[in-house]
């Protein structure tokens, strides 16, 4: 496994735990927030805003849900395979960009190469997945050429 691929993991799983906290820290707030709130002579209003929280809650819990989901993912990506196929871990480099295929996760630098993380999921990930090195397709409407994968 190349060096350059376990810095790129790492700044994955980094970027996850960033966001799973900023979740976790938001979900709190707004519980804590909930919990701090007395019932005024309003009651209408302080339902409205019970339910409102309540919303908010479930909103972050998904998230949160997703985001480990993505950190599930992260965790199975092993770099023992050295076949040309462009699979999970795989990281790619074409004439429109590079990309890891690792999840759901969007654009990161790292060492002066920005790379687009996508799932195995997305539409131009299936599409990468039935190619290898060398290979030129096209994808909505742009012409790739796969300079390398690892």
């Amino acid at each position: 496994m190349s060096a350059f691929k376990q810095k790129l993991l790492a700044s994955c799983k980094a970027v996850i735990d960033k966001k799973i906290k900023a979740l976790n820290d938001a979900l709190t707030e707004v519980t804590d927030a909930g919990n701090n709130e007395t019932k005024s002579t309003a009651g209408d209003k302080h339902e409205t805003g019970r339910a409102m929280m309540q919303l908010e809650q479930e909103k972050l819990g998904n998230q949160i849900i997703e985001w480990e989901k993505q950190q599930t993912i992260l965790n199975k990506i092993t770099f023992n395979n050295s076949s040309n196929t462009i699979s999970l871990g795989s990281f790619i480099e074409t004439n429109h960009g590079n990309f890891f295929i690792a999840g759901n996760i969007g654009k990161i630098n790292l060492e002066d190469k920005e790379v687009m993380v996508i799932s195995m999921q997305s539409p131009l990930g299936i599409c990468l997945m039935k190619h290898k090195a060398c290979d030129e397709f096209e994808f909505n409407g742009v012409n790739y050429r796969l300079n390398r994968s690892e």
